[in-house]
């Protein structure tokens, strides 16, 4: 592995993470206050600040409230899907990006300068733009399980919905395939770190059940591509 400041990769990925550090550290150089209109401005796109602990405590009691925990977690997941999806494809056409190793590097270091987590891809991924597309990563500092722990609080299962769904969304907008992401380890439920598997829906259920069989014997780490396909 080879560590970049905004993310971690496998070696053969740092050229296209390295360029996409490079242009997102660019974008957000450029942050502009304007209380009197009620605006923040970075590069000229209108962004807003939100306590983390808000979307990851209060926003989820608010939807388990109204749809009950199974359904907040496909709407927490939803949302953030559709806002991954949203965010590539502006981040895509800004910097024109067409290469899909550098529309897939731009968004874990997006992910990082924008506060939602850093992003440590493992050595097992192979994102490909086919039915065989693999990702697998942690989120340390996830602000979902972050606000969990800081709270004191705890879960029988992982919470990183939203994470999971930003992730899923980028990635197919930059792939042009359906890709879904499961948190199989969530640091929020007792798991060393929150580690995800992406792939294509058709293929999830089988390679999930890979993944976190392999999880019981090795590191994350020491998984190959080859074992999940």
């Amino acid at each position: 592995m080879s560590e970049l400041k905004a993310a971690g990769v496998p070696s053969e990925l740092v050229p296209a993470f390295r360029s996409a550090e490079e242009k997102i550290k660019s974008f957000f150089s450029d942050v502009t206050q304007i209380p009197e209109q009620g605006r923040i401005q970075v590069n000229g796109t209108r962004f807003m600040w939100a306590q983390a602990r808000g979307l990851a405590l209060a926003f989820r009691d608010s939807v388990t409230e109204i749809f009950g925990e199974k359904g907040s977690d496909q709407i927490l997941y939803r949302f953030g899907q559709s806002l991954g999806r949203s965010e590539a494809k502006a981040f895509h056409d800004r910097f024109g990006l067409e290469n899909l190793m550098d529309r897939l590097a731009a968004g874990p270091v997006y992910f990082a300068y924008s506060g939602w987590a850093f992003v440590d891809i493992l050595p097992s991924s192979a994102p490909r733009p086919d039915e065989d597309y693999i990702l697998t990563y942690h989120h340390p500092g996830s602000f979902e399980a972050e606000a969990f722990l800081a709270d004191g609080l705890t879960s029988s299962s992982p919470v990183c919905h939203i994470n999971a769904g930003y992730s899923s969304g980028w990635c197919s907008e930059s792939f042009n395939i359906p890709l879904d992401a499961r948190e199989v380890s969530c640091a929020a439920a007792g798991g060393e770190h929150c580690t995800f598997l992406m792939t294509h829906p058709s293929k999830m259920l089988e390679r999930q059940r890979k993944f976190r069989d392999l999880l019981k014997v090795k590191s994350a780490s020491e998984i190959t591509t080859e074992e999940l396909l």
